[in-house]
């Protein structure tokens, strides 16, 4: 259990350092400060995130939950200004960064879930 909460912590530091390369305005120094962002990201997204989510309900409802979007992002540019090594100029290169780094992350879980699922 261990060694896979390091390979994906591993993995998802090296999507976000894939992810400022290829999203403008989106940069990190190096690999390590993308494994520090990896877990403030983690820690932001366990503590504030709930909040925030519980803060906006009526407009997620009224968006049908894609308001979700706009605060990921906000977390994710939260996230720049709390690490050093890792800047993000404005909210939309922090939304596109989010929106990536989610998409890759749902991947990840569904091939994770298909290869226990096969080993069970």
């Amino acid at each position: 259990m261990l060694i896979g909460i390091i390979i994906r912590w591993i993995l998802n530091a090296l999507v976000l350092y894939g992810i400022s390369y290829i999203v403008p305005g989106i940069y990190i120094n190096n690999f390590w400060s993308a494994m520090v962002v990896v877990v403030v990201l983690g820690i932001i997204n366990a503590v504030i995130k709930p909040i925030l989510v519980l803060l906006t309900l009526p407009i997620n409802v009224l968006t049908v939950g894609l308001f979700t979007l706009v605060i990921n992002g906000l977390m994710f540019w939260l996230a720049s200004t709390v690490v050093k090594g890792f800047v993000v100029n404005g909210f939309w290169p922090a939304f596109e960064g989010a929106l990536v780094l989610s998409l890759v992350s749902i991947l990840m879980s569904m091939i994770d879930n298909h290869l226990q699922a096969k080993n069970s």
